[in-house]
């Protein structure tokens, strides 16, 4: 079983934090920004009302369609919509970015590196894994149930349909997975546009039915929330699993912000998507006062029969797109997770020459795809699949809350009593929907805890196997002193060019160097001991982009630093460094590559079974040479065997 050991280093300097490089949009870029930022970041949240307000009312552990239940939950779905959204992502969250980057990774690389904070780190940035993990678990059962949701209006008025709803939907999704590999940048143009028809639809269908039954506005006083717990006791504090739906692009929202900037994203919410789905929720609400009947599917049931059909086809590309943007949000996870030494190398394609973000991860592609339609096979309704969603992302929150308190005292400077009141307000609300949400894991929600442990378990075996492996090769390494007085004395014959080794340690000479040494007995009239560090930003530029010194005898160690956003084509990076010490832009140079075979023994630091894993999964990882796009014929790969 082979390794090519040479993967990403995480860097070891402080975590860059701060406002991005870029300007803040204004005037007709601003709006253009905000639209487009629909179709990426809104597609998620957008399209709960197909499905959040038919579960409170129908199917497992919902209230009767009752004045006070319809009051009170419709009084639940405003303020969560205020206070998790509003108030904790869009005004809160957002500013706890790293260089524009959000998401949870990017949160975690926020958090202090402190001596005196390393144990607690180390905790905190396991517990932030877990919930980076189980986003996968949601990019499963999201596509699944928003399509299916979508799918389904076809039963409502034609019930003679509804043989046909799961495998068409299993087509639409088939064919939106096949798509991924075309990219996104020949469409994304049009997502955005076709999400504002949607959420102008949707807030129009709201206001329509309010119009006929207005007494539905008294619900945004909170007092109807109470007096619904009050009447409704435990059956009612159930329903908060549903309520919890209105929120779930919470997570995406965030982790989509780097695609367009805070400002966009604020102006969208607060001028568009937020009335829409205020406007529709309500008016679902207002039609449950008027016919108790339309709780089977109250989203369906508001839209006038000539509209039914071009609806239930908006709808469909509604879901369509919510569903791309999490299938695009796993592929940006999957690239930060390889560049931050989560990962094995992945084959990552990138399907755009102009956006970086842009990127295609077959082997994430396809996995997704077998789950989300085996999903839909399995529970075959919307109502169904409900019950496997939601605990994955009201867990993901509530991490979000607890690292989101600990970067606001730490790197903000908040007094602990203040991060500590504004972390227990949302973990309030958070854990009560995750309790919530609990009660779903026997009806489906261990499907998502189970992807959740299964790409933990792979993320933490990976990370400890790397951590091992360097361990052993520094044990095994020669020093740099050691190695230049050695060639001093005896020196080597010196052949033209340059030679550059790859190496995941900054100390310590390369096992291919030696070998080279020892068997070929030749040294490169330059030599490059290179390790490549994932700064823990998104982006870097400049001085800040590459070090070298001079180790003696025409031999320098560089370190080059890619951001966790970054194409990793380091010929390209190479070819751009300006040195006279070294030229490795030209043809000369030659690139050699450690060939590491793994065995894995009893010595301690991981559990068999662990080695074992972390074997395989480094025999499966792409190469190194691939992975950094460096020249088919000027790459020469040493092995040796190391012992775990």
């Amino acid at each position: 079983m082979r390794s090519r050991e040479h993967a990403v280093e995480p860097a070891e300097e402080p975590p860059l934090s701060g406002e991005s490089g870029r300007r803040a949009p204004r005037g007709r870029y601003l709006v253009v920004l905000s639209v487009a930022a629909l179709g990426v970041v809104y597609g998620d949240i957008g399209t709960s009302p197909l499905y959040a307000v038919r579960a409170c009312f129908h199917g497992t552990h919902a209230v009767a369609p009752s004045q006070g239940n319809v009051l009170g939950v419709m009084s639940l779905v405003f303020w969560s919509l205020a206070l998790v959204i509003s108030l904790k992502y869009v005004a809160l969250v957002m500013r706890a970015h790293n260089h524009g980057e959000g998401g949870i990774l990017a949160l975690l690389s926020l958090l202090p590196r402190c001596e005196g904070l390393a144990r607690q780190r180390s905790m905190l940035c396991a517990v932030g894994l877990f919930g980076a993990a189980l986003l996968y678990g949601d990019g499963m059962i999201t596509p699944a149930i928003s399509v299916l949701s979508a799918v389904e209006g076809l039963h409502v008025d034609t019930p003679v349909l509804d043989p046909y709803v799961v495998p068409a939907t299993a087509v639409i999704l088939a064919g939106l997975f096949v798509f991924q590999r075309r990219g996104t940048g020949g469409v994304g143009a049009v997502f955005g546009p076709l999400m504002l028809i949607w959420f102008v639809s949707i807030a129009t269908l709201g206001a329509v039915n309010i119009a006929r039954a207005p007494d539905v506005l008294v619900a945004v006083d909170p007092r109807h929330a109470v007096r619904f717990f009050a009447a409704s006791g435990w059956n009612g504090f159930l329903v908060l699993g549903a309520v919890f739906l209105v929120v779930t692009g919470g997570e995406a929202l965030y982790a989509d912000m780097g695609h367009f900037g805070s400002r966009p994203i604020r102006l969208a919410w607060f001028t568009l998507v937020l009335p829409a789905l205020v406007l529709n929720y309500l008016g679902q609400g207002a039609l449950l006062l008027r016919d108790t009947a339309a709780a089977e599917n109250p989203f369906f049931r508001m839209i006038p029969g000539p509209l039914h059909y071009p609806m239930v086809a908006l709808a469909t590309v509604a879901t369509i797109i919510a569903s791309q943007a999490i299938i695009s949000g796993a592929f940006s996870l999957t690239r930060q997770a390889v560049l931050l030494g989560y990962s094995p190398r992945l084959k990552i394609i990138h399907t755009s020459r102009r956006e970086v973000g842009q990127i295609y991860v077959p082997a994430i592609n396809w996995t997704l795809m077998a789950g989300t339609i085996g999903l839909v096979v399995a529970f075959r309704s919307s109502s169904n699949l409900t019950g496997a969603y939601g605990v994955a992302v009201s867990a993901t929150m509530a991490i979000t809350t607890v690292l989101l308190a600990v970067v606001a005292r730490e790197r903000w400077g908040w007094p602990p009593a203040v991060a500590a009141l504004v972390a227990g307000v949302f973990l309030a609300v958070e854990l009560a929907f995750l309790a919530a949400n609990m009660v779903k894991v026997v009806a489906g929600g261990w499907v998502s805890l189970a992807v959740a442990c299964g790409v933990f378990t792979l993320m933490t075996t990976w990370r400890r196997g790397r951590l091992l492996l360097a361990e052993r090769l520094r044990v095994l390494a020669v020093a740099d002193e050691m190695l230049v007085e050695s060639l001093a004395e005896v020196p080597p014959v010196r052949v033209p060019g340059t030679a550059v080794f790859l190496d995941r340690t900054v100390a310590g000479v390369p096992s291919a160097f030696l070998h080279n040494l020892r068997h070929n007995r030749v040294m490169h009239e330059h030599v490059v001991f290179l390790t490549v560090l994932a700064a823990p930003a998104p982006y870097v530029a400049g001085s800040a982009r590459w070090s070298a010194r001079s180790l003696g005898l025409g031999i320098h160690r560089m370190i080059v630093r890619l951001g966790f956003m970054e194409y990793p084509d380091i010929p390209a990076v190479l070819a751009r460094i300006r040195d006279r010490r070294f030229q490795l832009g030209s043809n000369d140079t030659t690139f050699f590559l450690g060939d590491h075979t793994i065995v894995p023994t009893e010595r301690p630091g991981m559990a068999m079974w662990r080695k074992r894993l972390f074997t395989l999964m480094a025999r499966n990882a792409r190469s190194a040479a691939v992975f950094f796009h460096l020249p088919p014929n000027r790459v020469v790969e040493l092995g040796a065997q190391i012992e775990l």
